[in-house]
């Protein structure tokens, strides 16, 4: 099982795939850290050695900046914007979308599912 940075990396998929799997590394990324170390791309998990982990897991921890740490900047540059009070920090607050979009429909996954659409029943004749 590799273990790169804190995580697990799935030992049946191709390292170029699994590598993704670390929180900041995308696809592209994830190609330049394999070129970097040397490794190739269509080689599994279960198939690495010692060494070529061992590579790719140096240069994840020198080059990138993953996982916990991104997860708290990330966190930390939210604060600020909401902290000084610019129109981004303010729709951060109030959860609503922060990047233009609309809010008069199709906000749901900011805003919520705001109660049920109330369907009409139809009246029953009665005898």
């Amino acid at each position: 099982m590799a273990r790169i940075a804190g995580v697990d990396l799935p030992r049946n998929k191709n390292i170029e795939i699994a590598i993704t799997y670390i929180f900041g590394i995308g696809r592209s990324n994830g190609a330049d850290v394999l070129r970097k170390a040397n490794v190739n791309p269509a080689t599994r998990v279960r198939d690495l050695t010692e060494e070529e982990v061992s590579r790719i897991r140096e240069i994840v921890e020198r080059e990138y900046r993953v996982e916990g740490d991104l997860r708290r900047e990330i966190q930390m540059n939210i604060k600020r914007l909401m902290d000084i009070g610019c129109y981004r920090g303010l729709r951060h607050r109030k959860g609503l979308p922060v990047r233009g979009q609309r809010t008069r429909t199709n906000a749901r996954t900011r805003r919520g599912r705001r109660g049920q659409a109330i369907g009409i029943k139809k009246k029953t004749l009665k005898k």
